[in-house]
């Protein structure tokens, strides 16, 4: 398993309005999540078995800061702790773009994912 770091740039469809989760015009806390999550999908994907897939099972973020529409982000999966199936992530997202001491800290959690056979996995569904 790696670690993954995806880049990403704030759009109107990316704010709070649009995603229906507050009322200005800055990155939206769903779209964060769903960035982090994307991250976690990244890292682990090297390591899946044929025909399995991975699903997120618990997440804990917490959104710090304000992107406005334009902001560069990258977001980090670090995997902190497997046990079988299970994965854990520390994710983060930071600002991108000009000097080291400027790249703040915008989001930090902690994402689960579990890995399935995809197959069985939808006949439950």
């Amino acid at each position: 398993m790696s670690d993954a770091t995806l880049s990403f740039v704030v759009t109107q469809e990316d704010t709070a309005i649009a995603m229906g989760s507050g009322s200005l015009p800055v990155l939206g806390t769903p779209r964060m999540l769903a960035w982090c999550e994307a991250a976690t999908c990244r890292a682990i994907e090297a390591s899946l078995p044929e025909g399995s897939t991975s699903v997120g099972t618990r997440i804990s973020l917490e959104h710090l800061a304000a992107s406005p529409v334009g902001a560069a982000l990258e977001v980090t999966a670090t995997s902190v702790y497997v046990d079988g199936r299970l994965h854990r992530f520390s994710v983060a997202a930071r600002h991108a773009g000009g000097a080291a001491k400027d790249t703040k800290v915008v989001a930090t959690g902690e994402v689960t994912r579990v890995v399935v056979d995809a197959e069985r996995f939808l006949a439950r569904v």
